[in-house]
């Protein structure tokens, strides 16, 4: 379904009811971002918000697409597999055999259609250029900032267009802009990105890079922004797909060799200098959970910005989980499955990224299995696979259809692969490429990676037998808490009530490779027979809530560095998922801390609250993880 306006996708939120209007003034300094926060963390109360006084001309759209509802509302379908299923009916017409001219002339239907999804460029100008503001000024737009130790506003939601300077081959990312001046903002290119290596193209040519940024329009641009296409696809001819209807472009008044979606509500355009001195860009709260601190990135100058005569401001926050970046992700995850499994893996057949794992850090994947050894095969396959590439932690399954697990039911599932698992010789260490926010890397972008084969073993992949888990009799939690002190707490209900032989346990560190040194010991207590994994946490975090410490779990860790065996027979794998520091464990890069809203923030939003039309107050998440930062600042490195 293509939608004509954002506008009108408001109305269909609205309709579904999945909007909430906000008529009081908020602050888009923190206040929008916090109030965002604690809606879209209620599960029962989780809507679009939509802020009418922002103390702009502009009203804000934010947590549009923060449920799989919206996602489905915003892609035009009943369920997120129905897309899956539309790909995956597109590419078997495609690749099936043609053996006669009647069967081959079929096919120029569909492939009408792929012509159909093609991007445009339209002459004329667009709605996007109704209104051209007499000076650029970023500043007449409610421009957020999120959280307390960000450097500054940010745009959230850019699609930020670049071409190919010897191609012409455009790409359409999604990059946060950090505002400096009412005409400067910085570029946050990843180095591993598209625009980065158009930007380096640039710099060879000593030319200046000509980039525009649309905003608003059908919601499918911006999904189509985020989505991990290969290079020389073009994000408009998915978002085309998606909505059954092709992109209208036009070109931008100031830029003219970049072309924007016609419609769109926001078009600010401008160049980048490869030739100019970078600017010292961040911190932001990031979609890890954690401040991504502090680079220096290209400056991006604004020359000109267009917008509708109606336009809405469409912004996102992320931060600790669940935020709306997680249904675009999970989109992503039901979109590209079919693409990986029938051109590259086939043995897949399915994938799940929990929200906890924040995208790359921990992937679940089904596979059906023919052969001793499908399992690394389909490893390496993926971390060689796009975006695949920053994937953390991999975890292998099979005979879902044959057990009647499901991929989400986590539980059931983790049994399934624990059974399956011998430590020593299942669980799979690497390194490579990294995310540049994984703050876990002693080098940045680059770090360890683990893959957990959790698939049934055939005889030439068994070493011991693998027998059901069941606790040890022996076992004892409040034994273990009286013999070492340090470990503040335990969580063993996966192993007593789920049968599932892992461990989640909390410590507070204080001498180099302490988390080493205890896990040995643990291992030789009595009662830790069968067990096969234990997770270590900070002592902040409570061992119980098995959300958060997988959330702080995954950020932390970087398998090949943080991995030991212990036990008699080094057979139980302990993961040190504790923050690093050079003092304790070598680490050199700062340490960055978690998000949370600070004081003032809160107190205003609670005081506003019944201004809002949002119900009951809902207390601010950022209350229970107050107890979990490590100081003031962005990073241990700046508390005093």
């Amino acid at each position: 379904m293509a939608y004509k306006s954002l506008r009108a996708f408001i109305d269909a939120l609205e309709q579904a009811g999945e909007l909430i209007r906000i008529k009081t003034f908020v602050d888009p300094v923190l206040e929008i971002a916090e109030i965002t926060d604690r809606v879209s963390k209620t599960a029962d109360r989780n809507k679009a918000l939509l802020f009418e006084n922002t103390g702009t001309d502009f009203p804000l759209l934010i947590n549009s697409m923060g449920s799989e509802r919206r996602m489905c509302i915003a892609l035009g379908v009943k369920e997120l597999n129905d897309v899956t299923r539309d790909i995956e009916d597109l590419f078997k017409k495609l690749s099936a055999p043609k053996n006669g001219i009647l069967e081959k002339l079929a096919m120029l239907p569909q492939l009408g259609k792929f012509a159909s999804w093609m991007p445009k460029v339209i002459s004329g100008r667009g709605t996007c250029q109704e209104v051209i503001m007499e000076k650029p000024d970023l500043g007449k737009l409610p421009i957020l900032k999120c959280w307390p130790q960000d450097g500054g506003r940010f745009i959230t939601l850019p699609a930020i267009h670049t071409k190919d300077p010897n191609t012409g081959i455009r790409n359409i990312g999604m990059y946060r802009m950090q505002v400096f001046e009412p005409d400067m903002t910085g570029m946050h290119w990843h180095k591993h990105k598209v625009s980065a290596r158009h930007f380096n193209e640039y710099k060879k040519l000593g030319k200046r890079m000509p980039v525009a940024v649309a905003l608003g329009g059908d919601p499918v641009y911006t999904y189509s922004a985020t989505a991990p296409l290969p290079e020389n696809v073009d994000e408009y001819m998915l978002a085309g797909f998606l909505r059954k209807k092709k992109v209208e472009l036009v070109r931008c008044i100031t830029q003219p060799e970049i072309e924007v979606p016609a419609d769109a509500d926001f078009i600010i355009e401008g160049y980048v200098d490869p030739g100019e001195e970078l600017v010292w860009e961040g911190p932001f709260g990031d979609h890890t959970g954690y401040y991504s601190l502090p680079d220096w990135y290209p400056r991006f100058h604004v020359t000109a910005i267009t917008h509708k005569k109606d336009a809405v401001y469409p912004a996102t926050i992320v931060g600790i989980p669940p935020q709306e970046d997680a249904w675009l992700g999970k989109a992503t995850e039901r979109i590209f499955l079919t693409p990986i499994k029938m051109t590259m893996v086939p043995e897949i057949t399915d994938m799940n990224m929990p929200v906890e794992g924040v995208f790359h850090n921990l992937v679940i994947t089904t596979i059906n299995k023919e052969y001793a050894g499908q399992g690394q095969k389909v490893m390496n396959a993926m971390w060689g696979a796009g975006q695949m590439m920053f994937n953390k932690i991999l975890v292998l399954s099979d005979g879902i259809k044959e057990s009647g697990i499901k991929i989400d039911d986590y539980g059931a599932l983790a049994r399934y692969v624990f059974n399956n698992v011998n430590p020593v010789t299942d669980i799979y260490f690497s390194q490579g490429v990294m995310d540049v926010l994984d703050h876990s890397c002693s080098k940045l972008g680059f770090g360890g990676k683990m893959c957990i084969d959790g698939t049934k073993k055939q005889e030439e992949e068994i070493t011991t037998p693998l027998l059901p888990f069941k606790i040890n009799a022996a076992f004892s939690s409040d034994k273990i808490l009286s013999v070492f002190p340090e470990i503040t707490g335990i969580n063993e209900k996966l192993a007593r009530e789920w049968g599932i032989p892992v461990l989640f346990v909390a410590i507070k560190k204080y001498r180099p490779d302490h988390v080493a040194q205890l896990h040995e010991q643990l291992c030789l207590q009595s009662g830790m027979e069968g067990v096969k994994l234990i997770l270590y946490v900070e002592h902040t975090v409570k061992a119980d809530d098995i959300a958060d410490v997988l959330w702080r779990f995954c950020n932390n860790l970087d398998p090949k560095r943080d991995h030991f065996y212990g036990g008699l027979q080094k057979s139980i794998l302990g993961l040190d998922g504790t923050r690093k520091s050079k003092k304790l464990d070598g680490f050199d890069r700062p340490w960055p801390n978690i998000i949370v809203a600070d004081d003032a923030t809160i107190a205003s939003v609670d005081k506003k609250w019944s201004g809002l039309g949002l119900g009951e107050l809902i207390a601010s998440p950022s209350l229970r993880y107050k107890g979990q930062i490590y100081g003031p600042g962005a990073s241990v490195s700046d508390v005093v």
